[in-house]
């Protein structure tokens, strides 16, 4: 008989990041024989556009999805009435169905299930993401100068230490997080079970062997790129954490060895934007490629670049930081330029010699990685890019493993 688990996000599944990082775990656990009920916060906008595709495609895994609206404003006032509004159904769903575990993704949910836990004596799953607190912090949403932002962050890092106590289980996506917690003397009962899951990939979907020759050609016809092109990419959003002006300059830097070198941007975010940045620097946007593409889409645009970039603020915060980009763009067999001190990826580069690190954002540092790049790329073993995607980031593994946390915490 399947037992009953509620899964709470405050993460759309009609985000993107719903779809790639949340769904495939659940339909994993679903087929492990887990009854999911999947309590999710929507924004109005998303949801209109996608809900019969995500709805159809949850139907289809045997979870049943119970979205409700996301509010953005107020800003504070909008969250505590979120908060109350899933509290509300959570509590609903529970006296109907009975849940043996409530798996709580980030904070605000996980201080919901830790309600639970304590009304109906069920177990939780703290999954934490990330240092959420403190990156409102880094991030610069919270401003510690505004008396309301440090009442709420106080909260929120006393609430922390007490989820970390509490939770029958906790789940980072570092093992960088992961020592940092046990040095926490606050959470009096540490060392606390914690299992590291990176944010995973799909390698049946970002694999070479899915890419279709004509679809290729079609993108690079379409962006105006050709074969002679040294093509660098980028992936994803660009805001709060990325350094996108950094990497701009080290294009600049590229482009005097590569002067066929183009800057692919594969994001959602305002052409404007990236164009704006680009301009302010003097680089020539005929040099800057941008489309928004679709996740069906998107490992074919990787493949048309020879290698990509991500530099990332290294900020506490990011201690527990997973770029979901770089187990992607692994699985793909392109090579990466990134930054150090970001969770474990320069454990993971290191070790599985899939990129190079930059140790400080300067001119001469950019200009020392460039010279080394026809020799690294002239020796990438593809394949073994590919093996090592598998190792770190296989959504199998990532869905073992919260497999084991789900029978642990129920025996």
């Amino acid at each position: 008989m399947a037992i009953n688990t509620i899964f709470i996000s405050y993460d759309g599944m009609t985000d993107p990041l719903g779809q790639s990082q949340v769904i495939p775990y659940l339909k994993g656990l679903s087929e492990n024989g887990y009854k999911v009920t999947l309590l999710s916060c929507e924004k109005p906008e998303k949801y209109q556009e996608n809900k019969n595709t995500i709805a159809s495609l949850l139907e289809k895994c045997g979870i049943d999805w119970q979205p409700v609206v996301y509010h953005k404003s107020p800003p504070v006032l909008s969250t505590i009435y979120d908060i109350y509004q899933i509290n509300k159904n959570a509590i609903a769903l529970h006296k109907e169905r009975d849940f043996k575990i409530a798996h709580c993704r980030s904070y605000i949910p996980a201080i919901i299930g830790l309600g639970l836990k304590k009304k109906f004596d069920i177990k939780m799953i703290f999954d934490m993401r990330g240092f959420w607190a403190d990156e409102r912090i880094d991030g610069n949403i919270w401003n510690l100068k505004n008396p309301v932002f440090g009442r709420i962050y106080k909260y929120f890092k006393k609430k922390e230490k007490e989820l970390l106590r509490e939770a029958d289980y906790t789940v980072s996506l570092t093992e960088n997080a992961k020592k940092e917690i046990h040095t926490w003397k606050e959470v009096t009962n540490n060392p606390i079970p914690i299992e590291v899951i990176p944010c995973c990939a799909d390698l049946n979907h970002f694999s070479i062997d899915n890419i279709q020759e004509t679809s290729r050609q079609q993108f690079q016809k379409q962006l105006g790129l050709s074969d002679d092109d040294f093509v660098i990419s980028y992936l994803g959003s660009v805001g709060t954490w990325y350094m996108l002006d950094e990497m701009l300059d080290f294009f600049i830097e590229l482009k005097v060895k590569y002067q066929n070198a183009k800057f692919l941007f594969i994001s959602n975010e305002p052409r404007e934007f990236i164009e704006g940045n680009a301009k302010s620097k003097n680089i020539d946007l005929a040099d800057i490629k941008i489309i928004q593409g679709k996740r069906q889409d998107v490992p074919t645009l990787i493949s048309l670049s020879s290698v990509s970039i991500f530099f990332i603020k290294p900020l506490f915060s990011k201690k527990a930081s997973s770029p979901t980009k770089q187990g992607e763009l692994m699985a793909m067999g392109i090579p990466v330029i990134a930054n150090t001190n970001v969770g474990d990826t320069d454990f993971i580069i290191e070790n599985s010699q899939s990129g190079i690190l930059v140790k400080d954002f300067e001119k001469s540092a950019y200009q020392t990685i460039i010279s080394q790049l026809d020799t690294y790329l002239e020796n990438i073993d593809i394949s073994h890019l590919q093996k090592e995607a598998y190792t770190y980031y296989s959504l199998e593994k990532g869905i073992q493993k919260y497999t084991d946390i789900y029978k642990h915490i129920l025996n």
